[in-house]
């Protein structure tokens, strides 16, 4: 019997992605958790596990193409290639047409008698396959409806009308599987009655007997959070009257920047506060423990030290470390210290998770940094890793810029940006005259819904006297 391998969901708030690699070929043999498709997400490609074993008879996706979840991607057998499995159902088929033909006749209701019954339940499995292919299709590309009203059409010419037909107008793909509609015909439900509980609206069976039983219908679940209508594309003008031109599909990553930058801007009204740390110290401190983080296969970067610095101001200044709940005018305040740290890639930039920053050590840190970093590089981040960051930091200083604004990553309501640091001439009261020091331009950019002016400040003005004065990690932390 075949069995359909739907796409699961591959993490939080996840409802489709891109499919840039099929891992597996018609009539192979898959183990269950075994990778079958490589899935490119909100910037992370991840591998999706097979949740059944058997042959591998059909692939119903193509690299390239968008996939939603609970959309069919493979069809599985029990064993056997496709051709064997399909000799064999012509055989068993044509043994069953003997038999019926010779031992059985219709019953008086126009249905197949309990000695039919077994012949009709090999053909209902090819049926069962190539129905739910179509509506898979039409579920997720919206698309093929004129081919599910023809299958309609030839369904109903072969039985007799029920009580559960409908008019020929309202004959559209339902979100439901072959099965369940054989359910509902058995119980004389209507589908078009049925609310579906699963995602995107799908028809189970449990939905099917609560309406036959008279149930209250379930909620349907929606496949993700309302979002605010987005303003309409403007068409571009025709730019190959002005030369020759190319086009070029947008990454998984590109698209999935564009949708969150888009978000940010038009729902966070931002604020950036500009401030300068003298690194003296700072460098001081990064080459006197340089080799200890050597030893521990780690890299002490100016990130890193960053990374511990802004924990404690987090810590200090909780309200950095906080998120808006609009629908219940609450503010969120977190007992946990996560960063995200921009990484710049070949692919786009990803913004993976550090963990628990407050409660580790500046070497173990870099090392962590160091790790996720690469895995960023190499496109091997999972969902997990690019969630529940409470507060970023982008570091451009090793590329150049004096200065710039980055965008605040909702819900989180804060980012850090570091600029290349210069050499500047800098008062210095006690000598009475100017000396040259190299200072680290940041940007804190805020959301001022929840942050004042003067609370980013004092924030960025705590984070220089760390940079200032390195140690102040021992006694503030």
């Amino acid at each position: 019997m075949a069995t359909e391998f739907k796409l699961p969901e591959v993490g939080e708030g996840i409802t489709s992605g891109t499919v840039v690699g099929v891992l597996v070929s018609v009539g192979d043999t898959i183990a269950k958790d075994q990778a079958v498709l490589e899935l490119e997400t909100d910037k992370a490609v991840v591998e999706v596990p097979s949740s059944v074993s058997g042959v591998v008879q059909e692939i119903l996706v193509k690299e390239n193409e968008e996939a939603s979840v609970g959309q069919v991607v493979l069809i599985v057998g029990e064993g056997e290639s496709e051709g064997a499995g399909a000799e064999k159902g012509a055989a068993d088929a044509q043994a069953q047409d003997t038999q019926t033909q010779e031992t059985q006749a219709p019953s008086e209701e126009g249905r197949p008698s309990a000695g039919a019954a077994d012949a009709a339940a090999e053909e209902d499995v090819a049926q069962e396959v190539a129905e739910e292919r179509a509506e898979g299709d039409a579920e997720a590309k919206a698309a093929g409806i004129d081919a599910a009203a023809k299958a309609a059409d030839a369904e109903g010419a072969q039985r007799a009308p029920d009580a559960y037909d409908t008019p020929l107008e309202e004959k559209e793909p339902l979100p439901a599987a072959p099965s369940v509609r054989r359910l509902a015909r058995e119980l004389g439900v209507n589908l078009r009655d049925v609310k579906g509980s699963g995602i995107l609206g799908r028809i189970s069976a449990e939905d099917v007997r609560r309406v036959a039983a008279g149930g209250a219908q379930p909620s349907a679940q929606p496949a993700s959070p309302p979002a605010a209508p987005a303003p309409a594309a403007q068409p571009l003008p025709d730019f190959s009257k002005y030369g020759s031109v190319r086009r070029e599909p947008m990454s998984g990553i590109r698209k999935a920047t564009v949708r969150s930058m888009t978000n940010a801007w038009s729902s966070v009204p931002m604020v950036t506060h500009f401030d300068k740390a003298d690194t003296a110290a700072f460098e001081a401190f990064r080459q006197r423990y340089k080799a200890r983080a050597e030893a521990a296969g780690a890299k002490l970067t100016p990130t890193a030290v960053l990374l511990k610095m802004a924990a404690l101001a987090l810590k200090k200044f909780p309200k950095f470390n906080a998120s808006l709940d609009l629908a219940t005018n609450e503010v969120v305040y977190k007992d946990y210290l996560n960063v995200g740290v921009a990484v710049d890639t070949e692919y786009g930039l990803l913004v993976p998770v550090i963990r628990d920053v407050d409660k580790k050590g500046v070497v173990q840190l870099a090392k962590e940094l160091g790790e996720i970093a690469e895995k960023a590089r190499a496109r091997k981040l999972g969902p997990e890793d690019m969630q529940g960051g409470n507060f970023s930091i982008s570091n451009l200083g090793g590329i150049g810029g004096t200065g710039f604004t980055p965008i605040v990553n909702p819900p989180e309501v804060a980012i850090l940006g570091v600029a290349r640091g210069t050499v500047e001439p800098v008062w210095d009261a006690e000598a009475g005259e100017f000396k040259p020091r190299t200072m680290m331009p940041l940007s804190l950019s805020y959301d001022h819904r929840l942050i004042d002016g003067a609370d980013a400040a004092r924030f960025l003005r705590f984070l220089c006297e760390t940079i200032e004065d390195p140690y102040l990690m021992a006694v503030e932390g």
